[in-house]
């Protein structure tokens, strides 16, 4: 109204809640943030997809109770940390066979039964071994696309012993200390070759540095025969170091290259406590590692097509003397 002035229009008051404010000092911050994303339609327990979630986790565990109930499990990828896989029905079945100790056995779901897989349910049965059935594409992530064949078995890693436990070996034996150091050695069926070799001629164990060098996996163990259930292997931080407790300890040191001192067949240390060091097949042994050695002992080749021998051979034939040179003294 006109002439009113107890109505003075749209002037706010001074110091009232609405009154006017100087920039916005952030006070419209709040009403930007929102209440942040969604949450998906299974995490929602009003929504349809949630009941369904909770139907199928409920008959997915009634399934594993039922295939419990007959020995096999039916489940997703495990933690592989720290152990190997081994993939492949032949491979698996011959693990099996040489007793490589394993946790677990992988069967994909509906896979083709044959000879080998029927071995394989029957021996990982008697050695009472876990046996998970999964689809093929948990067992593509689990064996890393390698060709599994519907089979795949989990190998847990290998226990090393310590340098000292090889010299207690050979104190409870009775016999001079034999020992095969490994320098360099990075293919891991060269180390299940000379286990094997190690186990025939009476060695008490095997050493390996713990870097650059290969240790006991699947392969080793495949092809040690079963030998690297009996032969202990110790791993060394320094192999140089190593050498230097066991001469210590009494034991003579005799490294293997082309251009040894001495043949091995004729090694007169043959029936003393020794440490035979063999180095890898194009290398050697490292100069360290040979500057170590209290002999070096050569293995004479007659064909000049072959240069040397690998790890595996070489440790064979030297530890094939060595024992028959202490039968002899004996």
């Amino acid at each position: 109204m006109a002439g009113n002035t107890r109505r003075p229009g749209a002037v706010r008051k001074t110091g009232s809640k609405k009154g006017p404010q100087v920039g916005t000092g952030g006070h419209g911050r709040r009403a930007l943030q929102g209440k942040g994303p969604t949450p998906k339609a299974e995490e929602r327990e009003y929504h349809p997809a949630y009941k369904r979630k909770v139907a199928a986790e409920q008959r997915a565990a009634g399934q594993r109770q039922r295939d419990a109930s007959r020995g096999v499990v039916r489940g997703t990828r495990r933690a592989t940390d720290g152990v190997e896989v081994v993939a492949g029905r032949n491979s698996v079945l011959e693990a099996l066979r040489t007793e490589v100790p394993m946790t677990t056995v992988y069967i994909a779901t509906r896979v083709d039964h044959d000879d080998r897989t029927r071995e394989i349910l029957q021996l990982a049965s008697e050695r009472g071994l876990a046996l998970l059935e999964v689809t093929k594409p948990e067992l593509d992530r689990l064996t890393d696309g390698q060709v599994h064949q519907g089979v795949a078995a989990q190998v847990p890693p290998y226990e090393y012993r310590d340098t000292d436990d090889l010299l207690d070996a050979a104190e409870a034996s009775g016999r001079p200390a034999l020992i095969v150091a490994l320098d360099g050695v990075t293919d891991p069926r060269n180390l299940g070759a000379v286990l094997r070799s190690a186990g025939a001629f009476g060695a008490h164990g095997v050493l390996v540095p713990e870097r650059r060098a290969a240790g006991v996996t699947a392969s080793a163990w495949k092809v040690s025969a079963g030998a690297a259930a009996h032969v202990p292997v110790a791993r060394a931080t320094n192999l140089v170091r190593a050498l230097g407790e066991l001469k210590k300890a009494g034991c003579f040191v005799v490294g293997l290259d082309g251009d040894g001192d001495t043949e091995v067949g004729e090694l007169h240390l043959a029936t003393d406590p020794l440490v035979v060091v063999v180095g890898s097949e194009g290398k050697g042994m490292g100069r360290l590692v040979r500057e170590a050695c209290d002999v070096v002992a050569s293995i004479p080749i007659d064909s000049t097509a072959v240069e040397s021998l690998n790890a595996g051979v070489a440790t064979s034939i030297t530890l094939y003397e060595i024992a028959k040179a202490r039968r002899a003294a004996s």
